[in-house]
């Protein structure tokens, strides 16, 4: 029986040769204009010659005080746009993968040194500055953050709504935007870090509203042909915060507005969670999502072993599986993958000779199928 691990998958125009996300996962190598590097060049590059259907790049901040930190990756000015253009052109240029960008925004989480240093907050005189967010709920161990005014709140709309369509200009397949972890959507959605009193406040309606409004805004920026997604936090892990029900809502709200997947994360309110870590422990929220929201849905967290993934596709609980640290410890995560369930992931032509089947098998053979697949 074939698998679902290795179908192809269609979101609008774009159909992903089969349903293995490489996650986007934060590299902090950007340069002092916070472009991307030769670093990214070699991440990326050696990722889409991997065999995955979906590559996502890193999430890229859409203003300077969006970043995480003074090494992120940014998409607000045109060296930047050429920066990021040099690296999908490097992916197309050798690898088969669709190529997709998550658009972020730090908001309350900003200002912090690498995870490698210790990820404490910088201040204005170690390079940082003072973070921003829609309410003065800090996070844990930073400063108060400015809070913006509806004007404010345009200005980084606007922000987003910039760096979609430099991300459209540069030709990536497919858009997500960062709704989760804390950061500054998310801040909006939980009851634990909203605290506005206005329009962009109080219940659900009034809290979804905003990342509403961001996300209508980029969607009608991003081309009508071309997919766009949304990582959300599915649940705070905290009592009073936000649950799975909510995220159901949001699912909802967000398919009306032209959202094609949402990404199922969890967590990042406080460091006072208590999460319930396992395999797939985020797989349930992925499915409950899918069932009621009526939405294409892409589960993540500790999705290891080849039968898992499949699994969870097969069970209905995700059209698409997104692997983090896993693939970056195993780049070649998909091609073993293929192995294990009796399939067939692209192999570049330069490594063919290294497929298990060459050990006693036709080297000539393979190598030729893998150009041609190279060439489409």
């Amino acid at each position: 029986m074939p698998t679902r691990l290795f179908s192809p998958y269609v979101l609008r125009g774009l159909t992903l040769a089969n349903r293995i996300v490489v996650s986007p996962m934060a590299q902090y190598s950007g340069n002092a204009a916070n472009e991307a590097t030769d670093w990214h060049l070699m991440h990326y590059g050696n990722l889409a010659v991997s065999g995955p259907g979906l590559v996502m790049i890193e999430a890229t901040a859409v203003e300077p005080r969006g970043r995480v930190g003074q090494h992120d990756i940014g998409l607000w000015t045109d060296a930047q746009q050429a920066a990021l253009a040099r690296v999908l052109g490097f992916c197309r240029q050798y690898g088969q993968a669709a190529i997709g960008i998550q658009l972020a925004h730090a908001g309350r989480k900003a200002s912090t040194a690498r995870p490698w240093e210790g990820l404490a907050y910088q201040g204005e005189a170690e390079g940082g500055w003072v973070p921003i967010s829609g309410s003065d709920a800090p996070y844990a161990g930073r400063p108060v953050p400015r809070v913006l005014d509806h004007a404010g709140l345009d200005e980084v709309k606007a922000c987003f709504v910039a760096a979609t369509r430099r991300a459209a200009a540069i030709g990536f397949d497919l858009l997500e935007v960062h709704a989760a972890h804390g950061y500054f959507l998310h801040a909006f959605l939980s009851p634990l870090s909203n605290t506005r009193n206005d329009a962009y406040g109080g219940d659900l309606a009034g809290r979804m509203r905003y990342p509403l409004e961001v996300f209508a805004a980029m969607r009608a920026a991003w081309p009508a042909e071309r997919p766009m997604g949304v990582r959300i936090s599915a649940t705070d892990w905290l009592e009073g915060g936000w649950v799975v029900e909510d995220s159901v809502a949001f699912a909802r709200a967000l398919r009306d507005l032209g959202c094609d997947y949402v990404c199922a994360s969890s967590g990042g309110t406080s460091p006072d969670q208590v999460l319930d870590v396992g395999p797939g422990y985020q797989v349930p929220m992925a499915r409950r999502i899918r069932a009621d929201a009526g939405i294409a849905s892409m589960a993540v967290g500790l999705i290891t072993e080849p039968m898992q993934a499949e699994g969870a596709l097969r069970d209905g609980a995700a059209d698409l599986v997104a692997l983090g640290r896993g693939m970056t410890y195993d780049p070649r995560w998909a091609w073993h993958a293929a192995e294990a369930l009796r399939e067939a992931a692209a192999f570049a032509p330069q490594y063919a000779r290294s497929h298990p089947s060459m050990r006693f098998g036709d080297f000539t053979k393979l190598t030729q199928e893998a150009a041609a697949r190279q060439r489409r």
